[in-house]
């Protein structure tokens, strides 16, 4: 019980000291709790049609797109955004994992990634903390990361303390996470945080009330990346010739329903629930993965989680904007009448997309691998580029499935367009939903008419390095892409804070130009750059400065986002 530090090159402890000197000696706690039998609501798949199915889950806002929440922000600030949430020429938000880059000169970066299955906590909280951390795992297998003990883990705990059943559910998870799941996968979890009043009791005209939230353990994922270029995802592809689907089942066949979309969409809980009875097998997994990104034998990669295999296929169709043929048979063999635990189930897994004349190998990779047990090849990238793409899964000779992506692609995207319909200019939502869904939208592509390799500046700069000063003022957060930008053309960037100039530390007059660089100054408030201006009229030695710049012949100056309204505000 001691906190120590050693120094291998003096061959000393610098640090050395008892924990109960660092985190004092709190009075033991010492509480009494018990388990609380789960409420089973029971779901019987019997009753359930595939088709009115499908359409619930694609709508429950867990499943449903989740593009209203990330169009409201800025995803590149920095510049070193490598992978965002939107994937593909169509720009679908259904990416597994987010990635920067370490700079703006290398291919070596951080991956992030999260995890949570709070449903299932409410039946089997142990269950739920070991399924958040496989999904994260599973989401940020996408990235190239050299080996799984590089990823570090953030744990958010959330529960009711105090309430019947809910310390001894917490108890339980964080031994079964923290001292036998992460140990036996070799990954830590350094840091963490926890709110644990989740409960609420108010009083009503007919009594008391009270909400409980379930137990939840939020997983963050953290890994440095060896190449941002190698990220996969769920992008199916279609220029690669014929290409195969191939599950990686680890639930093994197992098809657990409990605490699934598909559960919560007819108001069940199930019975069983996924789970990872084995951390090997998990490791095994990520290794795999890693192997077959190395060898560049993967086109397309996405995990199983919410929703299930059907939800995992349509988002990866949606992203390619192409059809998709499943055999369900790979599957059950010749059992019929399991497919809807098979589509719908929520246990820990992946599909990846490989090009048919690898198949071989890829599959030999994974039996040395130890996956060759849960590897099923279920199906292909189906229809021409003349043709309107369709989901079609089929068990032996029966039609399970068979709808056109983009109507599945519209169902899935309206939970997000009536929320952003409420919250922005309703016809501006709508145009942006029809849009998504156009079957005319041809996406996003570029078309150069010019090489991005030719220094444009050359002529100009005469093989001199002008000094430019890169301005900022309080919350600025474009600057250093900015200056990587102009140092890429040639120019020697200086950075330059507003406080430099009005406490006379730089003088603009040593400057051939200057970028007054974007972001959320001031807030990020209407009229952001005025106000920067303003700060500038203000100040006696700023107004000078600025005056004497601008009346030069030789400067130039450049504004970007509130820069611009800050120049042309002065």
């Amino acid at each position: 019980r001691r906190l120590i530090v050693e120094d291998p090159h003096f061959g000393n402890r610098p640090v050395d000291l008892p924990l109960d000197v660092l985190l004092g000696k709190p009075p033991r706690m010492t509480r009494d709790v018990s388990h609380r039998p789960p409420a089973f609501v029971d779901l019987d798949p019997a009753d359930i049609r595939i088709k009115e199915a499908v359409e619930r889950v694609l709508r429950l806002p867990t499943v449903a797109s989740k593009e209203f929440l990330i169009t409201i922000g800025d995803r590149s600030v920095t510049g070193l955004v490598a992978r965002d949430q939107m994937v593909g020429r169509w720009q679908v938000p259904v990416a597994d994992v987010a990635v920067t880059t370490t700079d703006f000169e290398s291919c070596t970066g951080e991956a992030m990634a999260m995890g949570e299955r709070t449903p299932i906590a409410v039946l089997d909280a142990p269950a739920s903390g070991r399924m958040a951390i496989a999904e994260a795992i599973t989401n940020i297998a996408a990235a190239p990361i050299a080996k799984i003990g590089d990823i570090k883990l953030s744990a958010n705990w959330m529960a009711a303390c105090g309430h019947d059943g809910e310390d001894a559910a917490l108890f339980d998870t964080v031994r079964a996470v923290g001292m036998e799941f992460c140990p036996a996968l070799g990954i830590s979890i350094p840091v963490g945080k926890d709110s644990l009043s989740m409960k609420t009791v108010w009083e009503a005209e007919d009594g008391q009330r009270e909400m409980v939230g379930p137990l939840s353990l939020i997983i963050s994922a953290f890994a440095p990346v060896s190449d941002a270029r190698r990220v996969l995802t769920p992008e199916l592809r279609s220029d690669q010739g014929e290409s195969d689907l191939l599950l990686l089942d680890l639930g093994r066949g197992r098809n657990r329903l409990g605490g699934s979309a598909l559960a919560q969409v007819y108001g069940a809980t199930g019975r069983e629930v996924p789970d990872v009875e084995e951390p090997a097998l998990l490791k095994a997994f990520f290794e795999g993965i890693q192997r077959l990104n190395r060898e560049g034998l993967i086109l397309a990669y996405h995990d199983r989680s919410d929703g299930g295999l059907f939800v995992t296929l349509c988002e990866m169709a949606f992203a390619g904007r192409v059809g998709v043929s499943v055999q369900l048979e790979t599957l059950s063999g010749d059992r019929c009448g399991d497919e809807l635990p098979q589509l719908f189930n929520e246990e820990a897994g992946a599909v990846i997309q490989i090009r048919r004349a690898d198949r071989e190998k890829v599959l030999a990779h994974l039996v040395d691998a130890g996956l060759g047990h849960v590897t099923h090849v279920i199906g292909s990238v189906a229809g021409t580029a003349d043709e309107r793409p369709r989901i079609v899964m089929r068990c032996h000779d029966r039609v399970l499935v068979d709808e056109d992506v983009l109507r599945l692609q519209g169902i899935w995207a309206e939970t997000s367009y009536r929320m952003q319909a409420l919250r922005d200019h309703p016809d501006c939502a709508r145009e942006a939903f029809e849009s998504a869904c156009d079957a005319e939208n041809t996406g996003l592509f570029a078309e150069l008419s010019f090489d991005p390799a030719e220094d444009v500046c050359a002529p100009f700069i005469s093989g001199s390095q002008p000094q430019m000063a890169v301005l900022r003022e309080q919350g600025v957060n474009g600057q250093i892409e900015m200056a990587a930008a102009f140092e890429r053309a040639g120019f020697d960037c200086v950075d330059v804070h507003m406080s430099d100039i009005i406490e006379g530390r730089v003088s603009l007059r040593d400057f051939k130009g200057l970028v007054a660089s974007g972001g959320f100054s001031f807030g990020d408030v209407l009229g952001a750059g005025r106000g920067w201006a303003e700060s500038i009229r203000h100040n006696a030695r700023a107004r000078d400065e600025f005056d004497a710049f601008f009346h030069r012949d030789d400067s130039f100056a450049l504004g970007v986002c509130n820069g611009c309204q800050m120049l042309s505000s002065l």
